[in-house]
């Protein structure tokens, strides 16, 4: 998510304010004493950029060779016409591809099935048996999958998160404000529910399109549903409120942008940008508030309505203990959730283990059996830091399940100025964690308090602020971890690793662990790609990106199978009104030969988002957020996918090749 709206009441921009105050060095500060030849060495005639402090064998030299050390000749990775820029409102593809926009905001999924209304009059009730607002991460189970298996390629759920609204959008004349309160509960109730996660079985009919099937496991998951809480912060006093007691219970997940899945086969929905949708009236708000970033006021006014599912929302101490307000509700939030697609009754839970923050996803390093489970997170948020999750417990295949995911190492990345990283454990049993908080003399009662402020505790133990940490995407192949730095226009001193001042345009960082297993605490790293225009760019081939592939702002990551790195863009502002780069689009990047293209471009105002694709490769889903950003009922920016003088919906876009082959 990169909302940069200015607007700084009700209905604004959704990113936090910066809350890192901490004295830690920023990535730039690491490396500059590295030159730029150094981190963009290029090594495209060998297929592979090599990684600082070490003499690495490149993907092309370790696979790609005959018995006579003669290499073969590769087959072209991106057999496809790269597409140009556009300002255009629709979706473009290369020829011999179609896009087929699928399940609109809207679409009626389950219960009584309601129609979409095109004047946005819909209930709440209707909102809750229809998809969400604003469609982002996404993951497609094939039916049988529900041991975490699965080939099957015509039918499956598809899952998917709905990140935020636009309120203007989704009443039809836009929200009821008076004196700078929400009054209409009917309408706050609608936007409750157009959060959260749809899951939606699907399956292709005789005609080879694709079809929502009526199912009892169609199921929305919104800001109100209840969930549990498990692992080390499970009840904990900081998680008590008057609805949850004994801080073992909760309602409803939001603000969710990236996703992950688990190789038991259940869905990872991540709550990012959530801190705006609380607000204190406190003056000494606790550190659990104020390293969030929460303000005096909220994003969507929630909290001003009386009634307890509102009042939820103001976390100001009213009474005498936690128990009797939501002065902790905000501490509920910020979590990994998991849930079981498979089974409508469960109950999804926030996974506390994994730490607190705004978390745009969690990716997995490859499970192998008898090894403990790997997985990694970014926090979105200006400075902010990278993570990685070590399990206890060791996985096994058809036997392991949520528990891994509860007892563990949580570890934030350093990344040294010679291309070596190192992962501190934030755990309170660890000697240098705890030399570290007397250092900085700051003290945890216990571990649940120091995932509840995990950001504190990367602060404390000087973890390296990053530009903005978003999707992450681990290749198939080798196990190298890709994450994007989306921007940081904040940014004042420019260096090797980041030669831009006020970086808008991002980069992507990657990394090789040193253990096989990916469960050590070393690592080696380097930049994949600087973003920008033709005169300020740097491709993953260590040359200057062109017209077929100039980027801004990438965000969303995605490995296929055959290890190709499909990128997306979120730009905002000018980037999308003016300037070389268009719509927000996507590209497909091969590692092996440093090559990368342009495949798709989205409509007006629209993000590219959330990324899967059935196991036989034949068909890609895409989501495509937000189009027309910025509608109001009177003043549409965009009609896409619906046409002329129709409201914008955000929806997924079904990709095929024209001839059924696989999608490259």
């Amino acid at each position: 998510m990169n909302e940069q709206n200015d607007n700084a009441g009700l209905f604004g921009s959704g990113d936090e304010a910066p809350s890192n105050h901490s004295n830690n060095p920023h990535f730039n500060d690491l490396v500059a004493g590295i030159t730029r030849r150094q981190i963009l060495a290029s090594s495209a005639a060998l297929g592979s950029l090599a990684f600082l402090g070490a003499t690495l064998p490149s993907l092309a030299e370790a696979g790609e060779q005959t018995v006579a050390s003669q290499p073969l000749k590769r087959r072209n990775r991106l057999p496809f016409t790269a597409i140009p820029t556009s300002r255009a409102d629709t979706i473009s593809v290369p020829p011999g591809y179609k896009a087929t926009p699928f399940i609109p905001w809207g679409t009626p999924i389950t219960g009584r099935y309601p129609a979409f209304a095109d004047d946005a009059s819909n209930s709440a009730q209707d909102q809750a048996e229809q998809t969400g607002m604003h469609h982002d991460g996404m993951h497609f189970f094939p039916i049988d999958a529900q041991r975490g298996l699965g080939r099957q390629s015509d039918h499956g759920l598809l899952v998917l998160n709905h990140e935020y609204i636009d309120a203007p959008l989704l009443h039809p004349n836009g929200p009821t404000v008076v004196n700078g309160k929400r009054v209409n509960a009917e309408e706050v109730r609608k936007e409750i529910n157009a959060h959260g996660v749809s899951v939606v079985e699907i399956r292709r009919n005789v005609r080879g399109e694709w079809d929502v099937v009526p199912s009892p496991r169609n199921r929305r998951i919104t800001a109100a549903t209840p969930m549990q809480i498990r692992g080390p912060a499970r009840g904990h006093k900081l998680l008590q409120t008057r609805y949850s007691p004994d801080g073992k219970a909760t309602r409803g997940t939001q603000n969710n942008c990236s996703n992950g899945y688990t190789p038991w086969g259940t869905y990872l929905t991540c709550e990012e940008n959530w801190a705006g949708y609380f607000a204190s009236a406190d003056a000494d708000m606790p550190r659990e508030l104020s390293r969030y970033g929460l303000r005096s006021s909220s994003r969507f006014g929630w909290n001003t309505l009386p009634g307890d599912e509102f009042e939820r929302f103001d976390a100001t101490r009213k009474g005498a203990s936690a128990t009797a307000d939501y002065r902790n509700e905000p501490n509920h939030f910020g979590w990994i959730v998991e849930i079981d697609p498979f089974n409508p009754e469960s109950v999804p839970i926030k996974r506390t283990a994994l730490g607190r923050f705004a978390h745009e996803g969690l990716i997995f390093a490859p499970a192998k059996a008898g090894r403990p489970l790997v997985c990694y997170s970014g926090d979105d948020s200006q400075n902010e830091y990278l993570y990685k999750y070590v399990s206890r417990d060791r996985y096994w295949p058809g036997f392991s399940h949520g528990r891994l995911l509860d007892e563990g190492t949580l570890y934030v990345a350093r990344f040294n100025a010679d291309g070596s990283g190192e992962w501190l454990a934030l755990d309170i049993t660890n000697p240098r964690f705890l030399k570290a908080c007397l250092t900085a003399r700051v003290t945890f009662a216990d571990q649940g308090e120091v995932l509840i402020n995990t950001r504190l505790a990367a602060d404390v133990v000087g973890a390296t602020k990053m530009d903005r940490p978003e999707w992450g995407a681990v290749h198939p192949d080798t196990g190298e971890v890709y994450f994007t730095l989306t921007n940081n226009t904040a940014r004042t001193l420019a260096d090797a690793a980041n030669p831009r001042i006020a970086n808008a345009y991002g980069h992507i960082i990657r990394w090789r662990e040193q253990s096989r297993d990916h469960t050590g605490t070393r690592f080696n790293w380097d930049l994949f790609l600087l973003a920008g225009p033709q005169t300020d760019s740097r491709g993953p081939d260590g040359t200057a990106l062109t017209a077929d592939n100039t980027l801004a702002s990438p965000d969303g990551l995605w490995f296929d199978p055959d290890g190709r790195l499909w990128i997306q863009t979120d730009m905002s502002g000018s980037q999308l009104s003016n300037g070389p780069f268009g719509n927000n689009h996507m590209l497909v990047a091969d590692p092996r030969s440093g090559e990368l293209k342009r495949f798709l471009v989205g409509p007006l105002g629209a993000e590219i988002t959330g990324i899967t694709a059935t196991p036989d490769f034949r068909t890609l889903f895409v989501n495509i957020q937000h189009p027309g950003e910025g509608s109001t009922a009177t003043n549409l920016l965009s009609s896409w996918p619906d046409g002329p003088g129709k409201r914008p919906r955000s929806s997924t876009v079904i990709i095929t090749r024209e001839d059924g082959r696989h999608i490259l």
